[in-house]
């Protein structure tokens, strides 16, 4: 019986510091560093950038690639995002990805027309989910 006692008290203790440990990690507030796994889904498609077109607009999708250049806007940030395959900007309410980190982003397909003497030289983007 005092064999059993000492086992449930050790047990506590273990789940205890456990708990201790688990919640000072998750306290800390250092920057994201790595893979962005929030928006990460196991047997989600990922789309290469060089497919994404403008008959894609409003679908949402799937991007992995690596941060090349950021850009600060009022509310939100502006990712480029490189793949191998090409590069598109991300806008997003993210504001601690840094260059060259590897990500995984969820976004629907945008197209921004911008007419200029006769030419167009619009743009494809993202806007994160």
């Amino acid at each position: 019986m005092k064999q059993q006692k000492i086992s449930t008290w050790r047990l506590f203790y273990l789940g205890l510091c456990c708990s201790l440990v688990t919640g000072l990690y998750a306290c800390n507030n250092k920057p994201n560093s790595g893979i962005n796994l929030e928006n990460f889904k196991i047997g989600v498609k990922v789309i290469p950038i060089q497919k994404i077109s403008k008959k894609n607009q409003d679908t949402t999708i799937y991007i992995q690639g690596t941060v090349e250049k950021t850009a600060p806007l009022i509310k939100k940030k502006a990712y480029q995002i490189n793949d191998s395959t090409g590069k598109i900007w991300v806008i997003t309410n993210q504001r601690n990805l840094g260059i060259g980190e590897q990500v995984i982003l969820k976004g629907n397909v945008r197209y921004k027309s911008i007419p200029l003497d006769g030419q167009e030289y619009g743009e494809i983007y993202l806007e994160e989910k």
